[in-house]
């Protein structure tokens, strides 16, 4: 197909140009399943994150992207071709939810940033849609610590990105299943657990809500309103 082909060129393509512009690591790849379905969750500091874990997972990975880029119909085959979905991130968008689902029964590597936009400080803390995600699927989860992107605020930063530029990939894990209608508060918690696994792949300064201080901070308050 002719989406297959455009992929098998844009991939060595960015990996070639990550090697010559940047000084790009990616740790763990032996952590990666060579086969099924997984839910790949990272941390988002730019719009070059994606590209960035097309290139550094060694499978071809599918992922959501804020419905506002498919402008046009070549921009929209292309983004398509490349394995993105568009997702309307102002509100609960159903489609790009099942879509999510439907790769992963189909056996594929999806990625998906929780805290649902960039965060260049320091991480946010997570959508609880990531927990239903994990529970209706059971699939295993690849956590991944982006480092460096920082710097990198546009698209157009995929044919230059510059500086030091880290993926750190943790071993996979699983949600176990519960019965029943999950709560909101247990999908929060469950989301946060995510994230936390995510924040161990990333150097303290920039894990934000999921550092040891601000996780220690959160449970003296929540210990405090419950007395």
């Amino acid at each position: 197909m002719l989406t297959d082909w455009l992929y098998r060129i844009c991939i060595p393509l960015q990996r070639t140009v990550l090697r010559l512009f940047a000084d790009w690591k990616v740790n763990g790849l032996e952590n990666v399943p060579p086969m099924g379905a997984i839910i790949i969750i990272a941390n988002h500091q730019s719009n070059f994150d994606p590209p960035l874990l097309s290139a550094s997972i060694p499978r071809r990975v599918y992922f959501l992207a804020k419905a506002s880029l498919f402008m046009g119909h070549a921009i929209t085959w292309f983004l398509s071709s490349y394995g993105a979905f568009p997702v309307n991130r102002e509100s609960a968008d159903i489609r790009a939810y099942r879509w999510v689902v439907r790769q992963l029964r189909y056996g594929k590597p999806v990625v998906l940033f929780p805290e649902g936009t960039r965060s260049r400080g320091g991480m946010t803390r997570a959508k609880p849609g990531i927990a239903q995600i994990a529970l209706q699927s059971q699939a295993a989860i690849l956590p991944v610590g982006i480092v460096g992107t920082h710097r990198l605020g546009t698209w157009m930063r995929v044919f230059n990105p510059t500086g030091k530029i880290t993926v750190n990939i943790g071993p996979v894990f699983s949600v176990p299943p519960i019965e029943g209608r999950p709560s909101r508060e247990l999908l929060e918690s469950i989301s946060d657990m995510i994230m936390q696994r995510v924040a161990m792949q990333l150097p303290d300064e920039i894990r934000g809500v999921y550092n040891e201080e601000a996780i220690k901070n959160a449970a003296r308050r929540g210990a405090g309103e419950s007395v």
